[in-house]
């Protein structure tokens, strides 16, 4: 996800530093027209930027080494290219995990986001709250807690009224290659990661099956923002042994890791405003006729720093109880 931005200065990364970072001058961009509501259908939302001369993204110490400059919550990304929070606490859309790294950090700098996530079902309620750090835009480390109420449903199946699962999600993301918004247009930025989940309730997930109460999910994403055409498209493919996310934990007796497939499409409204689509695909392995999940979202970026995300979610049948569509909605401050 994304936006603009008034200057943007980027420094090249330290000469140990795994890959060259692309650096920028600073540009000021013009006020659009009071009049002007939306750029020309072949006119990209975002003007090119010069680069700069590498010799003045670094800063030289008094022996002549080195030495690149670090900020510290100071932002400067375009708006929404860090993407909002997943339900299990990473960066990219609500329901799919993109090679987006975490906070408005730029190389060299330190972000920091935080999340409170709700979604409402006919038959359950979803709250899951979180926090990211950025590490230039090269490392993401997050962490995430949810709480999935079974209202009437625990009643029903004998585990108590109202009952609560919770699973304790900590992930890393690492960006290999590419650049979201900047280089080649058909490259894509790419990243790795992993995300350990722990079920708290894990008597209650091996009594119906469940082999393990925790497992990790290793997932590898490629995700593009065409600027030209406003429109980002996401792929990422996971290998995963999770129950409903690890809520219900994981694997079972017959069934363990399978690869499952994660994709996005999001289209820029304007520079502070996308729409788009999911589809997440998911494992079944307890059997109880678990299906995919999909959703239609909206985000938009009040702020600088505060994005909210609504969507329009169908998670299909969850242990047993079917049609399980309703609402999302998620607030990120982002630094």
């Amino acid at each position: 996800m994304f936006t603009t931005f008034s200057s943007l200065a980027v420094l090249a990364a330290a000469a140990n530093a795994p890959t060259p970072q692309i650096a920028y001058a600073p540009v000021l961009l013009e006020e659009p027209a009071a009049e002007a509501v939306s750029p020309a259908a072949d006119e990209p939302l975002y003007p090119a930027i010069a680069p700069l001369d590498p010799a003045q993204a670094t800063a030289l110490g008094e022996d002549g080494a080195n030495i690149p400059h670090v900020d510290v919550l100071e932002g400067g990304k375009l708006l929404l290219t860090n993407g909002v929070t997943t339900i299990e606490g990473s960066s990219g859309g609500g329901l799919a995990r993109w090679a987006t790294i975490g906070g408005r950090q730029m190389a060299g700098g330190i972000g920091l986001s935080a999340h409170v996530t709700g979604i409402e079902l006919p038959d359950f309620g979803w709250r899951s709250y979180g926090v990211m750090a950025g590490f230039g835009d090269r490392l993401e480390l997050s962490f995430a807690r949810a709480d999935f109420d079974t209202r009437d449903v625990g009643a029903a199946l004998g585990i108590g009224q109202g009952y609560t699962f919770n699973v304790e999600t900590f992930g890393a993301k690492v960006r290999l290659a590419g650049d979201l918004v900047y280089g080649d247009t058909w490259l894509p930025q790419i990243a790795v990661g992993i995300e350990h989940k722990r079920s708290r309730d894990g008597a209650l997930v091996r009594a119906i099956g469940a082999k393990d109460s925790s497992g990790t999910d290793f997932t590898v994403s490629a995700t593009k923002l065409f600027l030209a055409r406003s429109l980002l498209v996401n792929a990422t493919l996971r290998y995963t042994e999770a129950n409903e996310l690890g809520l219900l934990g994981f694997g079972s007796a017959t069934h363990g890791y399978k690869l499952q497939f994660e994709g996005s499409l999001g289209y820029q409204l304007s520079r502070r405003a996308v729409i788009g689509a999911e589809l997440r695909t998911k494992p079944d392995n307890l059997g109880l006729g678990d299906d995919n999940w999909m959703d239609v979202f909206a985000a938009y970026a009040l702020t600088d720093n505060l994005t909210l995300t609504a969507a329009y979610v169908d998670l299909g049948s969850i242990a047993t109880f079917s049609d399980q569509r309703g609402g999302f909605l998620s607030a990120q401050v982002a630094f």
